[in-house]
């Protein structure tokens, strides 16, 4: 098993687990490796040091304790507003250009939604008054939240 550090081309690091580094080239060849903050698929692998086990060695010194990330950081802040948008409106799918439009012109009511929508379509709904925009989601946060 090998544990990578990596980072994606917007400086979000995260760690990659695979079995090979063959099997870590290939799935980064076919785009299937992504950033969990922002989709990215740009990613690049960051240096790191093996963990090598001695038995004559010295235990290490005590080392301070890892510190968790900051609440206030701006992927904290970000995570915490994007899952606040998912929990408080309803998800439509592909059906997000036809309810925005009922609902603009009082044929269903009015609620939060999103949904997909191809920017031509945004377009066309602003264009109509309606305003949208634009969240984009890793798959990670597609899944159900914890």
């Amino acid at each position: 098993m090998k544990v990578l550090n990596l980072q994606c081309a917007h400086g979000h690091g995260f760690e990659g687990w695979f079995a090979s580094q063959d099997a870590f080239d290939a799935q980064l060849a076919d785009g299937l490796v992504e950033c969990p903050m922002c989709g990215d698929t740009a990613i690049t692998k960051l240096l790191a040091a093996p963990r090598l086990n001695l038995g004559n060695a010295r235990p290490p010194a005590e080392a301070a304790p890892a510190k968790p990330p900051a609440a206030d950081s701006p992927e904290a802040r970000w995570l915490r507003a994007v899952r606040e948008v998912i929990s408080r409106t309803e998800d439509v799918g592909e059906r997000f250009v036809d309810e925005a439009r009922k609902m603009h012109y009082g044929e269903a009511e009015e609620r939060g939604i999103r949904g997909q929508a191809t920017p031509e379509q945004a377009r066309s709904l602003a264009d109509e008054g309606i305003p949208v925009f634009s969240l984009p989601l890793p798959a990670a946060l597609k899944e159900t939240l914890q």
